[in-house]
């Protein structure tokens, strides 16, 4: 079960700027007993929270979401954290909807690229945990990665762009969830999904030969 959210994280909860509250139960800091160790982690969990915060203003907006990214297996809670706090999943959408001009003709650049695909890697963080997984299919998220999976431009922005919605992908099946697969495969996103993968340059062939690719765990869910 996923930790009850601080009263600034959750919806209807104030934009300020201020120390978001712990997430630990009991809401405090750890007292000076605890030792150096659960005072840093209650640190470093306050800074992940600011950091959700800050998802909500446009000017910090892009910070947030590389810092968020580079922390997102650091932290148990992060999905839960996301898929609870107001406002998180609208700017997620926001972000991915932004750069649909940018896809044909392909004009996209590599920063509009790495911002999305840090995106895409805390909604892959959202799929592979199980109390959220089924929240991010419940709001139907996928279908908006159609437009990654059906581009054919091979240059680095629009690849990683792919891959990453795959990894997305990935997470859902990899549990092997029937109800996840059930979903996924009402959804129009699966055959474009399949062709993905059959259309990329280099990287996405290193990736096809890593002990564990993506389409290991997906295609034979699916199919």
């Amino acid at each position: 079960m996923a930790k009850k959210l601080p009263q600034s994280l959750s919806v209807g909860g104030g934009g300020g700027r201020g120390r978001a509250s712990s997430l630990s139960h009991g809401g405090g800091a750890s007292s000076s007993h605890g030792g150096g160790a659960p005072i840093n982690m209650d640190h470093q969990m306050e800074v992940v929270e600011q950091l959700v915060l800050d998802l909500r203003y446009p000017v910090r907006r892009e910070r947030a979401l590389l810092e968020l990214s580079m922390k997102r297996e650091l932290f148990h809670d992060l999905a839960p954290l996301l898929c609870n706090s107001f406002g998180t999943s609208t700017v997620f959408l926001q972000e991915i909807i932004s750069i649909y001009p940018f896809l044909s003709p392909p004009n996209l650049t590599p920063a509009q690229s790495n911002r999305v695909c840090n995106v895409l890697a805390l909604l892959q963080c959202v799929a592979s945990h199980p109390d959220t997984r089924m929240s991010l299919l419940n709001a139907n998220i996928p279908s908006y990665l159609y437009a990654f999976l059906v581009t054919t431009s091979n240059s680095r922005p629009f690849e990683y762009l792919r891959l990453a919605s795959l990894g997305v992908i990935g997470a859902l099946v990899k549990a092997d969830d029937t109800e996840v697969n059930r979903a996924l495969l009402s959804q129009e996103i699966i055959p474009s999904f399949l062709r993905s993968m059959d259309i990329g340059c280099e990287l996405s062939k290193t990736v096809s030969a890593s002990p564990k690719p993506v389409s290991s765990f997906i295609r034979p869910r699916l199919t």
